[in-house]
C-alpha cells in the first residue's frame, strides 16, 4: 500500500483534502508540513512550472517559517529568486 505524503501531511488537519490548486493549502503545505510532504512537492515542482510559480509566489507573499529555505528550493529547480528582497514577516501575524 501506497501513501501521498501531501495528503496524508499533518499539516492539512483542517482539511476534508488535498487540493493542490488553493494556494491556502499549498502555503499550508510549505508552511506546516512534514520533511516527507516538502520532498513530495519539490518533486512535483521539479516537472510543473506552474507549481514553482505559484511557490515562488506564496514566499514572496504569506508569511511562512522557513521562506529562504523555500527561495533556495526553488532557485535549485531554476526559478530566480533575489535572496536580498524583503519578505514578509512571521512573527508580526495578522
Amino acid at each position: 500500500m501506497t501513501t501521498d505524503p501531501l495528503r496524508d501531511s499533518r499539516a492539512l488537519w483542517n482539511r476534508a483534502r488535498l487540493d493542490l490548486d488553493s494556494d491556502e493549502t499549498l502555503a499550508q503545505l510549505m508552511d506546516r508540513g512534514e520533511i516527507t510532504a516538502w520532498r513530495e512537492l519539490y518533486a512535483r515542482a521539479r516537472t510543473d512550472s506552474r507549481l514553482r510559480e505559484r511557490m515562488h509566489r506564496i514566499v514572496l507573499t504569506a508569511p511562512l517559517a522557513l521562506p529562504r529555505f523555500w527561495l533556495a528550493a526553488l532557485a535549485s529547480l531554476g526559478v530566480s529568486v533575489d535572496y536580498d528582497v524583503s519578505l514578509p514577516d512571521y512573527d508580526s501575524g495578522p
